[in-house]
């Protein structure tokens, strides 16, 4: 039995790499010890199943069996889309022409002309010439970068870009250099010292940055990309149908739509999907085609999900999907914390971190969240430095504001309770 000190003393890290006379099977045995002791360690509501489609109150199913009703703040389905009548009905359209699965990758007989009336609908969304979609999110990051960038290159990456582009990055063989979570000025002394005769340069940032919800300074990443010759890519996962004018995104917001070089998004947040996509040049895109590893090697997106995707666009190209209204209620959501004492950082998105700052603590509070109809997602190493650890909420546009209110009033019963807040 693993006793509660030690339990609250072992580390995420301390399970990676097989000990000295146990076999390669062995740290899975040490996991399992520490998850069957009865200590809190955060993954208690991890792998929890829905009951139906995620709607403002859902109904879940825990680890023990028993099912339950709670206010859904864990979803990135920020605008509802994946519940939307048109794109549903979509969806069930292409099932019935195209079957749920296509049996070929993309390059062979994989791809429908719902597939490509996707890539040329997102290609104009970002007023750029062509557009890859590839079946996976995580594998586009992979893909693009991997593809792109080898030896001889350089990738200069946000601290706080998603693990995906980190992967990508280690996968390359680039030279990778790491910068302060949006801090212009380091950045610029890693570009001034990059020697002349290395021309391979791509400088990656998250759009929208899934741990603070924060927006990249893309607008000074760009005058420096062209003062040092470099090449730029964006991830907008968080970012697409929310932030800028229009809801195209981090570079929209900064007045960059149509600059950017590599334009990458997931259609598994905002857009309620699955798969991801680079919008680009025509020969960037015919080139990934070729060389990206995750495209070529995986079976296509499936055309259900591609027929409900386009009508995802045609809500986007509008302005139609309820991006005001999200906002709005997000901004009810933050004041309403910040008002009860909370410290929710600088979010400029759907995505609002709570701060806890003590993981035993944070442990704690989301299980009994949970238990009291609140759902959030847990964030602590190695998403997050563990001292910086927190709640983070995802705001949906069909919550109404009684959920909302319902919702606080737990958080802040429970943070008081705590001592979080006073």
């Amino acid at each position: 039995m693993v006793t509660e000190s030690k339990c609250l003393n072992i580390k995420f890290e301390n399970f990676i790499n097989t000990e000295v006379d146990e076999d390669l099977f062995g740290k899975a045995e040490r996991v399992n010890k520490v998850l069957t002791s009865g200590i809190l360690t955060g993954n208690e509501g991890l792998g929890m199943q829905l009951m139906h489609k995620v709607q403002p109150e859902s109904i879940i199913k825990e680890k023990n069996g028993k099912a339950h009703s709670v206010i859904m703040l864990g979803s990135n389905s920020y605008l509802n889309l994946s519940t939307n009548h048109k794109v549903i009905k979509a969806a069930k359209d292409a099932l019935e022409k195209f079957g749920y699965g296509m049996g070929a990758v993309s390059n062979y007989a994989g791809i429908t002309d719902l597939h490509r009336e996707l890539e040329q609908r997102i290609a104009d969304f970002y007023n750029m010439e062509d557009c890859i979609v590839f079946p996976s999110g995580y594998g586009t990051n992979v893909g693009v970068i991997s593809a792109l960038c080898h030896e001889e290159d350089i990738i200069i990456n946000d601290s706080a870009n998603h693990a995906s582009i980190f992967d990508g990055c280690r996968l390359s063989g680039a030279e990778i250099k790491v910068f302060p979570h949006s801090n212009i000025d380091y950045l610029e002394r890693i570009l001034s010292k990059i020697p002349e005769n290395k021309k391979g340069r791509l400088i990656i940032t998250d759009g929208v940055f899934s741990m603070d919800g924060d927006i990249a300074k893309l607008d000074k990443i760009f005058d420096l990309a062209q003062k040092y010759n470099c090449k730029v890519m964006v991830d907008d996962a968080h970012g697409i149908g929310i932030v800028g004018a229009t809801g195209r995104g981090s570079a929209e917001h900064h007045g960059l739509l149509g600059k950017i070089d590599l334009n990458v998004g997931m259609l598994s947040k905002g857009p309620g999907g699955l798969g991801g996509y680079c919008a680009a040049s025509k020969n960037i895109v015919q080139y990934l085609r070729l060389y990206a590893r995750t495209y070529f090697f995986s079976t296509a997106l499936p055309a259900p999900i591609a027929g409900g995707l386009n009508e995802v666009f045609k809500l986007l190209e509008k302005d139609k999907a309820g991006r005001k209204e999200l906002l709005r209620k997000t901004e009810y959501l933050k004041l309403q914390l910040k008002n009860n004492g909370f410290d929710i950082g600088h979010s400029e998105s759907a995505i609002v971190p709570v701060m806890i700052y003590n993981e035993e603590i944070l442990f704690k509070l989301y299980q009994e969240l949970r238990e009291l109809g609140v759902y959030v997602n847990i964030v602590t190493y190695p998403a997050v430095r563990r001292k910086e650890c927190r709640l983070r909420l995802c705001m949906m546009k069909d919550l109404g504001f009684k959920q909302i209110d319902k919702a606080v009033q737990i958080i802040t019963r429970k943070g008081k309770e705590y001592g979080i807040i006073k």
